[in-house]
Order: C-alpha cells, then sequence, then structure tokens
C-alpha cells in the first residue's frame, strides 16, 4: 500500500511539472506573439497622413472634417484639421499605434480567443512592469496570421478606460489603419484629463453639457507616406 501511495505522489509530481511547464510555455508563446506585432509596427519610423476625421461625442455632431497627421517614433505627432472639433487623447494613442504596446516592460496573459467581425483574434492582456506608467492594463484583440490589432482596450490611471477598433487594408504590410474608432466615457462628470477639446468662443455652453458623457472619434486614413523623414524640430 505505502509503495501504491509513493507512486501516485510520484505521478502527481509529474503531472503538476508538466502543467506548469506547459503554462510557461503557453504565457512565453503570448510574449512572443506581441513582440513580433510590436517589430512590424518598429518598422514605421516616421509617416505623414491624410485623411478625415469624424467626431460624435453627446449632444455634439460635428461635421466630418479634413485632417493630416505626422508621426515620428516613438511618440511626436502632430495632428492638423480643417475647421471643426478636436477630440483626442493627449499622446497620439489613435495615431500612434506603437503606444498600445508598452516599451519599457511587460507581462503578457493568454486571455483565449475572441471574435472581430468574421476574424478570429488572440486576446492577449499586458501588465505594465513597474508603478510608474500611466497604463493599468492593455487588452489586445490580434489577428495572429498578420500580426494586426484589431481591436484594444487600455486602462489607464489618470485618463479612464478607452477602447479603440482598427480595419487594416493597403497598409497592413506596416501594421497601419485604413480606419481607427476611438471610443471614451468620462467619469464622474468630468473630462479625462488626456482629453483636449476645441471650440469657438462660443461654444462654452456646449462644452459644459458634454461633461460626463460618451464619445466617439472615427479617423478614415485616405493616403501614409511613410520613412520619407520628418524632423524632430517639426513637432515644437
Amino acid at each position: 500500500m505505502k509503495q501504491i501511495v509513493h507512486i501516485t505522489k510520484i505521478a502527481c509530481f509529474f503531472l503538476l511539472l508538466f502543467i506548469g511547464s506547459a503554462t510557461a510555455a503557453y504565457a512565453q508563446d503570448v510574449t512572443e506573439l506581441v513582440m513580433k506585432v510590436k517589430a512590424k509596427l518598429d518598422q514605421v519610423n516616421d509617416y505623414t497622413a491624410t485623411g478625415k476625421m469624424k467626431t460624435d461625442v453627446a449632444f455634439i455632431k460635428a461635421p466630418v472634417g479634413s485632417i493630416k497627421v505626422f508621426y515620428r517614433k516613438p511618440n511626436l505627432f502632430r495632428l492638423q484639421r480643417n475647421g471643426g472639433i478636436s477630440v483626442l487623447p493627449k499622446g497620439g494613442v489613435s495615431v500612434n499605434m506603437g503606444n498600445m504596446i508598452v516599451s519599457d516592460g511587460f507581462t503578457a496573459l493568454d486571455a483565449g480567443t475572441g471574435m472581430i467581425g468574421k476574424i478570429k483574434a488572440r486576446i492577449v492582456k499586458l501588465l505594465p512592469a513597474g508603478d510608474n506608467n500611466d497604463v493599468i492594463l492593455s487588452t489586445l484583440y490580434i489577428d495572429e496570421a498578420n500580426l494586426l490589432i484589431l481591436k484594444s482596450v487600455t486602462t489607464t490611471r489618470e485618463n479612464g478606460t478607452y477602447e479603440m477598433e482598427m480595419n487594416y487594408g493597403k497598409f497592413a504590410s506596416f501594421g497601419l489603419p485604413d480606419k481607427v474608432s476611438f471610443s471614451f466615457n468620462t467619469k464622474d462628470y468630468k473630462l479625462p484629463k488626456g482629453i483636449t477639446m476645441e471650440f469657438d468662443d462660443t461654444d462654452a455652453a456646449v462644452k459644459e453639457k458634454m461633461k460626463g458623457k460618451k464619445g466617439r472619434v472615427e479617423i478614415t486614413y485616405a493616403a501614409y507616406e511613410i520613412n520619407k523623414g520628418i524632423a524632430a524640430a517639426f513637432f515644437k
């Protein structure tokens, strides 16, 4: 009887060892996937993009406006628009795809799979290393075959939670979307610090009404000029 118990303990030990090794390998697998996606995005040193931006925030239905976006790695950007209202997070979340993957270390956790439209996506949760990062948690929905981020949900310390969905076309080889849909909600009737809003001087009353409401911004890109070179001084 003692021999049987001993053999059973040994079997359980090796079973737990196998499960632990498989779990570690799986975690390493999603980390490798995230790094591959990041490497794809890192191909882009700079770009200039043109497109249209549609803003829908609470009571405001702003007209579609033409925009021009300038980006230089790692986090320099400028968005120029022709009239209308601009509602975008500071830091260029919706124009700098590389910002969705923290660069100063993270832990990647596999969260299974889910459907984004007709595409089966791998769901990966990223926990940034250290306590100084504004991002608390990022959830990425990744098209494994094409190494593209289809959707991201990011929770921050200062700026609430943002959700982005990306549609890709002719610029997919660089990880750059043809369309970005960015949505956010405010908290306790205060706009997050990271949301910047530009109005005419007469729109103060409307701006007040928007506090505590949901917002959505859609950017549809018409063209990119990639890696043509943009001086850092241009962003000052």
